[in-house]
């Protein structure tokens, strides 16, 4: 699952789990329990997260399971990671990306969001994630694009029939 922060991503890729099921990974959580084992914030906490949930999900791969990741995954090496993951197991990869094509309704979300799983993290501004957007500008993987202004089940199940080969 990749999308800026905001636009239900984590929302989308709970359910989905949950429908497949598989385990969700999600990567923020992971920089913040690095953060809250005393590792400084000034070390590449992001990059060891996105290291971490790979290698989580490379485990769940070996035991044969669909793992979901939910993560930004606006940069070229974040992507290959998953890539590459996927080429090692010789499993399939979808890539997913939620978008919100209200711009109001995606700021309104991102100052709203009260996320107890990211306690100690600095909430990102909606001018960071405008900052990100260009991190999806020539992304030309195959990838289904939902939009988090549709209903939330309707997402669901389009995920779901996408990376099941349902659709």
């Amino acid at each position: 699952m990749c999308g800026l922060q905001g636009t239900g991503k984590s929302t989308i890729a709970g359910q989905v789990a949950r429908e497949l099921p598989a385990p969700v990974l999600p990567v923020d959580p992971v920089e913040v329990a690095l953060w809250a084992a005393g590792i400084d914030r000034e070390q590449p906490t992001g990059l060891a997260a996105f290291v971490v949930v790979g290698a989580l999900a490379g485990t769940m791969l070996k035991l044969g399971q669909t793992v979901v990741v939910d993560a930004v995954n606006d940069a070229e090496v974040a992507r290959q990671q998953w890539r590459d993951l996927a080429a090692r197991h010789e499993v399939p990869l979808r890539f997913v990306e939620v978008v919100c094509s209200d711009p109001a309704l995606h700021r309104r979300r991102l100052e709203e969001r009260h996320d107890n799983d990211l306690a100690g993290a600095a909430a990102p501004t909606w001018e960071s994630v405008e900052a990100r957007r260009a991190g999806f500008a020539g992304w030309d993987d195959d990838r289904l694009v939902v939009d988090s202004v549709d209903p939330v089940p309707d997402n669901v199940r389009r995920v779901v029939a996408y990376v099941t080969g349902r659709s």
